[in-house]
């Protein structure tokens, strides 16, 4: 009998590792091929996986475990440092996000609320793509990551807020003072209780302990998602969590080994988030909503790139490094996902809403991947030259 889940398992990676050959000679970006390889064996496919759902919660653990990777590379100081530069370009560039997605929106026959909500959805920029194609290198110790990080943890916060107000409209309510102090007072909240927890028992145990591999890498694990847990059940979400409990252990001298180890864990999670989204993708509704997500989607690919880089510059950045920012940071968010899922399942927007936001999501994934892989150094970039780790 097959067993449902092995079975998913076993279509999903070795349809991963052939496609991803192709791909590798065929010199295309290997999240692509993970992204058509979810709409190949999906529902709308040949439905080998008829459940993506299932598979999205596992893949969710990869952006966890990225944002606690992140984490462990940044300590606390350099965050602050970090945010206190930036955070005018974020908070300026999401708005004009937003505003230029809303009026491309409205100008394809949307609701007034739907467009709201779209504009709300393209404020962000991808977590995934932005870190994933970052060379550690450039990640950690130039001022080309340290800017990405910044304006992707900044956007992060703004989307808490900005799905804490859709899921409040949708339910018919309204955003209390009580409820928006409460994430004011909660974040920093979980910070100091984390650095607490973690400089008196787990810093501890692993010194004691440090020669023991195994145990070093199963307390990390089990720090990320109690802090990731514990967050989530504050009204914060998952990734903010696992984020700060890297961060409490960046300083730990370990923290190196412990995010190398985890590295395959990561990429092993975000293979499935990667297929989930396109298994999830229904070609039939998503044909309705083509065009105009092709729209929005060209929209957010060229003013993306453009807002950032002229705002970076006005601050001071160079302008070679402003649009290169510009370009890493060019496409809508797995947060735009969450968005438009909260918003239909409140039924604050339409289907068709939902399909044009996911749609031009995707779409921005792929077009935007392919420039960086083609023009930046990646990881995974098909040209030697470029290729960099």
């Amino acid at each position: 009998m097959e067993n449902e889940f092995i079975y998913p398992i076993f279509y999903i990676f070795t349809g991963a590792a052939l496609l991803a050959t192709v791909a590798l000679f065929t010199r295309q970006a290997l999240l692509i091929a993970y992204i058509l390889l979810g709409v190949l064996l999906g529902p709308s496919g040949l439905k080998w996986v008829g459940d993506p759902d299932v598979l999205r919660q596992f893949s969710d653990f990869g952006i966890i475990f990225l944002l606690f990777l992140l984490g462990l590379n940044l300590p606390l100081q350099n965050l602050f440092r970090m945010l206190r530069e930036t955070t005018l370009v974020t908070l300026v560039s999401s708005a004009l996000f937003g505003l230029a997605a809303y009026f491309v929106t409205k100008l394809t026959g949307f609701s007034y609320i739907e467009s709201l909500v779209v504009g709300v959805s393209m404020m962000f920029s991808s977590t995934i793509i932005g870190l994933k194609l970052l060379p550690t290198t450039i990640l950690h110790h130039q001022r080309t990551g340290e800017i990405v990080i910044s304006v992707l943890l900044m956007q992060d916060i703004i989307a808490i807020f900005s799905m804490l107000f859709i899921n409040a409209a949708g339910t018919g309510g309204g955003v209390s003072l009580e409820e928006a102090g409460w994430i004011l007072v909660s974040l920093p909240a979980c910070v100091l209780a984390a650095f607490a927890v973690e400089r008196t028992i787990l810093s501890k145990a692993m010194r004691r302990f440090n020669r023991i591999h195994e145990y070093l890498f199963l307390s990390a694990i089990g720090w990320c998602l109690a802090c990731a847990v514990v967050t989530d059940m504050m009204g914060l979400s998952l990734e903010v969590g696992a984020f700060i409990g890297g961060i409490t252990l960046a300083t730990s001298p370990i923290a190196r080994f412990i995010a190398e180890n985890l590295k395959p864990l990561r990429d092993f999670f975000l293979i499935l988030f990667f297929f989930s989204l396109g298994a999830s993708i229904d070609l039939h509704l998503l044909q309705q909503v083509l065009w105009p997500a092709l729209f929005l989607a060209v929209a957010m690919l060229i003013l993306k790139p453009l807002i950032l880089c002229v705002l970076l510059g006005r601050v001071g950045d160079g302008k070679q490094r402003a649009m290169e920012v510009g370009m890493r940071l060019g496409q809508a968010s797995e947060f735009s996902l969450l968005v438009s899922y909260m918003a239909l399942s409140t039924e604050l927007i339409t289907e068709s809403a939902a399909y044009l936001i996911q749609g031009a999501t995707v779409i921005t994934f792929i077009v935007s991947s392919y420039i960086i892989v083609l023009r930046y150094p990646t990881p995974i970039a098909v040209s030697d030259e470029l290729r960099r780790d």
